[in-house]
C-alpha cells in the first residue's frame, strides 16, 4: 500500500470516529441524564449494544492503521508516532475510564457517574480531534 493511501485511511478513520465522539460528548452523552431512571438500564442496555456497531470495528481498524503507519511512514517524521500515541491514549482512555463508567450506569441511572462520564471524555474527544489534524496536515504534506 501506498504511503499516501495509508496517511488516508488513517485520516479518514481519524475523522469519522472523531464526528462520532463529538456527537457522543455534545448530545448522547448528556442526554443520559434525561432518561427516566426507572428506564434507564434498558436505554443504557441498548445504548450499549448499538454504540459498539458505529465504534469497535472502526477503532480495532484505526489502532492497526495506525501501528502500521508507524511502522511504515518513518519518512514522515516525528508526527506518526505521536498519531500513534493518541490512538493509544484513546484506547486507555476507553477501557480504564469510560468502561467502567459504562459498567457503573449498566446498573441503573446515577447523575454522578454519568456527569463524570460526560467530564472524562473530553479526553478522548480532544484526542481523536489533534489526531484528525495531525492526520490532515501529514496528508497535506503528502
Amino acid at each position: 500500500m501506498s504511503l499516501k493511501l495509508l496517511v488516508l485511511l488513517n485520516f479518514t478513520l481519524a475523522v469519522y470516529l472523531t464526528g462520532v465522539i463529538w456527537t457522543v460528548q455534545l448530545v448522547h452523552y448528556p442526554g443520559f441524564a434525561q432518561v427516566a431512571p426507572d428506564r434507564f438500564v434498558a436505554f443504557h442496555q441498548q445504548h450499549s449494544s448499538r454504540i459498539s456497531w458505529v465504534v469497535m470495528g472502526p477503532m480495532v481498524l484505526e489502532l492497526a492503521l495506525a501501528a502500521w503507519l508507524a511502522w511504515q511512514g518513518r519518512e514522515l517524521g516525528v508526527g506518526v508516532w505521536w498519531a500513534l500515541a493518541l490512538v493509544l491514549l484513546v484506547w486507555a482512555a476507553t477501557f480504564f475510564v469510560s468502561v467502567p463508567f459504562h459498567n457503573r450506569l449498566a446498573h441503573g441511572y446515577d447523575y454522578v457517574v454519568i456527569d463524570g462520564l460526560v467530564r472524562t471524555n473530553w479526553l478522548r474527544t480532544l484526542a481523536w480531534t489533534v489526531r484528525s489534524g495531525l492526520l490532515g496536515w501529514l496528508l497535506w504534506r503528502l
